[in-house]
């Protein structure tokens, strides 16, 4: 069952988490939820404590690059459960789990360019908490069930849609969208995502309010 938490106090619970060992904290939400603010945040506030102690790794990077969705025919749907490298994501985590290497290199999506950029981060051996943001981390369909137990903690973002909807305009305007790209963008895209991710995925240990 999922419990309520302030934001404060989760970033309280995982900066009070004991030193020693690596964790995976996943934060969860539909397209406009405030993911990546959130989990930036959180590791601030970690990293304000224990310098260098956490960092951000977000499932956005996992695109597939728009040559290989217009080559499957999905390149209107960008953003959709089947638009990603889950495989890719499933191994890198188990990567980060296991702790073995100096560093990992792990992409980073590029927003303006609409592009995921290789290598474009490494997160040492030294971080013991990566937060991981994404919307379909807790899918229970194949192939994102994979992520199942790769996490020690799961945090819900709770949004309502309407808030949802009024975001997700802002964002696709200041990207110089017109009113029927932005109304297509949401009602054929983004929406449906997260209503997808409200139906189908596995319960949080927490919900955030945001």
């Amino acid at each position: 069952m999922e419990e309520p938490i302030a934001f404060e106090a989760l970033a309280a619970l995982l900066a009070d988490l004991p030193p020693g060992r690596r964790r995976l904290a996943a934060i969860v939400g539909a397209p406009g939820s405030g993911k990546s603010h959130v989990a930036e945040a959180l590791a601030e506030a970690v990293n304000a404590r224990v310098p260098g102690r956490a960092a951000v790794l977000a499932m956005d990077g996992y695109h597939y690059d728009d040559a290989v969705l217009q080559a499957l025919g999905r390149q209107a749907r960008k953003g959709a459960p089947d638009t990603f490298d889950v495989g890719g994501l499933a191994a890198v985590l188990e990567r980060l789990r296991a702790n073995a290497e100096p560093s990992i290199a792990v992409p980073v999506f590029d927003r303006a360019l609409e592009i995921a950029r290789a290598g474009a981060s490494l997160i040492p051996r030294s971080v013991e908490l990566i937060v991981v943001e994404g919307n379909y981390l807790l899918l229970q369909a194949v192939p994102w069930d994979r992520l199942a137990g790769l996490f020690d903690l799961t945090v819900r973002l709770d949004v309502p849609e309407p808030v949802l909807r009024e975001r997700l305009a802002a964002r696709w305007q200041g990207y110089g969208l017109a009113p029927a790209q932005i109304a297509a963008k949401l009602e054929d895209n983004d929406l449906p995502n997260g209503r997808r991710v409200a139906a189908e995925s596995r319960p949080a240990d927490l919900v955030l309010p945001n």
